[in-house]
């Protein structure tokens, strides 16, 4: 076969280091790569169109990293066995991936590949910074090719033909041309990628964009403030693609579901599917702190196949909401949002975020507590304030030269990056570790499964599970859970670049010994988490379980609740609550008499 005949293009989505300087490995990891998804569902349609000519083979090859060890060296071999040429596009790589991302690119330019990177990191930077940062342009000088921007509407045609003409350009700059998403190639990926996570989870995107302005964000000036979205014919066509490979669980990965102006027509054709074809799937979606406010909405979700959802609460602090421009979050809707979805059998997640301008230490663990007595969330998720690149707070304290960690592998969310005004560095990694405590403590294990079993449709030994992996994760694993997987991976000649290379005699009996560690914590914490669920699901009672989170919203809670006392921005919450019920009250009044 000709040199030319013959196409490889080799999708990767790097992983990052932990804290040793060792990738992040699974057997099995939790949460899917849809960036991979979606460009290798654009491969495919490249493939299909031959858009490098009827002559030409294009063949397509898409790795997780987190689940899948790359080893470039072994790889370059093969591709040159096979001949042709190659691009190797690292896709999807975010600040916390880079580092991880340039040592792969350094050893596959060393073996003579063509190499892109592309994904939120470059592509928030080129958005939000006026000059390209130092890694961006050592990676050119490199000969790395940098992509930012969405690759639809012809942008991985681009790449591929200048990649099979050996001609990459050192920048494609897309980020002036987002597509619409009507009718472009889905996001797919085959049936053996995917049984690589947990679960065997895929992933897929239905909507980009976000028209709110949190300062700590970068999807908004990724991808825009004005919302895009598939068709219902795009999302049948997902589910019917995957049903086939027997594919049936899937990670929705809009930020914001409830902003979907065609949500109601999404859920409606995912219904049809499910109850009158009998095709039986999973979605976790995410959405805003209000979607309970949109008429049917989470009727429909459940009824769509929905049995988890991610929530951005991010703190019950108005004053720290609103520091962080994020006003649509309302404390005050906060209960009833949550029990609508605890009413239709809907495990919740939500974020919080430690380290806004009012936290401090004492604040932290004490709203804590407040959200542990008060709202009837199931699994709270902890993070730092992280100035991102491409947001709103990282251009700010980049032009007012404030101190930010110069080591990108850091950004991931779980590790401070910053100075705070009100707390010193070590108060504030030490509450980030009490935060976790606090709320799986066994205490508030016990009440989380106890709230579960009073619901017929409560699922208390999936909620057991979740609040382990959770808290396994962080205490055995040292990663948050979004990192998380089954079974780690560690390899003694993948370390990160700059980190010396350990010997065998030393790195094989300290991996298997802490694997042999870990096998014991997982069983002893696993068997105490059972021995709660347990004593919870043979209580005679335990249908008749109640506390002030699931107790239906009372008249007077605003005034007898603390979140909204404790602070004065829960005080003005209620002020405004107050103000905006009576206008309402007012209108009505007035169109009745009408």
């Amino acid at each position: 076969m000709a040199a030319d005949a013959l196409f490889h293009l080799v999708m990767v989505k790097p992983t990052h280091y932990d804290d040793d300087g060792y990738p992040i490995q699974w057997l099995r990891s939790a949460i899917p790569a849809n960036t991979l998804a979606a460009v290798h569902g654009l491969a495919l349609d490249c493939q299909k169109r031959q858009v490098l000519g009827p002559d030409v083979t294009l063949k397509l090859s898409a790795y997780d990293e987190t689940n899948f060890r790359v080893r470039p060296r072994r790889l370059a071999a093969e591709l040159r066995r096979e001949g042709g040429r190659t691009l190797i596009a690292l896709v999807g790589v975010q600040s916390n991936q880079f580092p991880r991302a340039m040592d792969l690119a350094r050893q596959f330019r060393a073996e003579g590949l063509q190499v892109a990177i592309g994904g939120f990191h470059v592509s928030g930077c080129l958005s939000m910074l006026p000059e390209l940062p130092a890694e961006i342009r050592d990676a050119q000088a490199m000969g790395i090719s940098i992509f930012a921007g969405e690759a639809e509407d012809g942008a991985l045609d681009e790449v591929l033909r200048d990649a099979h003409a050996g001609a990459l350009k050192p920048l494609y700059n897309r980020m002036d041309r987002l597509p619409a998403l009507e009718g472009q190639p889905v996001p797919m990926l085959w049936r053996d990628a995917v049984s690589r996570t947990e679960g065997h989870r895929s992933s897929f995107d239905l909507g980009r964009g976000c028209p709110f302005q949190c300062s700590f964000c970068t999807i908004i000036n990724v991808q825009g403030r004005k919302s895009r979205f598939r068709t219902p014919d795009d999302l049948e066509l997902i589910i019917r693609d995957n049903a086939r490979q027997g594919v049936r669980k899937f990670f929705i990965t809009d930020d914001n579901f409830a902003r979907n102006k065609d949500w109601e027509a999404l859920f409606d054709r995912l219904i049809k599917l499910r109850e009158d074809e009998g095709l039986k799937f999973k979605l976790v979606i995410q959405v805003d702190t209000l979607c309970h406010k949109i008429p049917g909405f989470i009727e429909k979700a459940a009824r769509a196949g929905v049995n988890r959802a991610f929530i951005g609460l991010e703190n019950i602090n108005p004053d720290n909401l609103m520091a962080a421009k994020k006003r649509q979050n309302k404390i005050t809707e906060y209960r009833y949002m949550l029990q609508k979805w605890r009413q239709h059998g809907v495990t919740t997640y939500a974020g919080y975020i430690l380290g806004f301008p009012n936290d401090t230490r004492e604040s932290i663990l004490r709203d804590i507590d407040i959200i542990k007595r008060e709202l009837p969330v199931d699994l709270l998720e902890f993070f730092f304030l992280t100035p991102l690149p491409g947001s709103e707070d990282h251009k700010n304290l980049l032009k007012s030269g404030n101190w930010m960690d110069p080591d990108l592998n850091k950004y991931d969310l779980n590790h401070r990056v910053t100075h705070h005004a009100r707390m010193s560095d070590a108060e504030w990694e030490q509450v980030y570790e009490e935060a976790w405590h606090s709320y799986y403590s066994p205490e508030h294990f016990r009440t989380v499964i106890s709230r579960a079993a009073a619901l017929p449709d409560g699922r208390p030994r999936a909620k057991m599970r979740l609040m382990l992996w959770f808290y396994m994760m962080l205490c055995i694993e040292k990663v948050h859970p979004l990192e998380g997987g089954v079974f780690r991976r560690k390899y003694r000649t993948d370390r990160r670049s700059g980190l010396p290379i350990e010997s065998p005699l030393l790195f094989y009996p300290k991996y298997w010994a802490e694997t042999a560690g870990k096998a014991v914590r997982y069983a002893k914490m696993f068997w105490d988490g059972w021995r709660i669920y347990r004593s919870v699901a043979r209580d005679p009672a335990h249908a008749s379980y109640s506390d002030i989170a699931i107790t239906p919203p009372r008249a007077d809670e605003l005034e007898t609740l603390e979140m909204f006392s404790v602070t004065s921005g829960g005080a003005a919450a209620v002020a405004r609550k107050h103000r905006d019920d009576d206008q309402r009250a007012k209108v009505a009044r007035l169109q009745a008499a009408e």
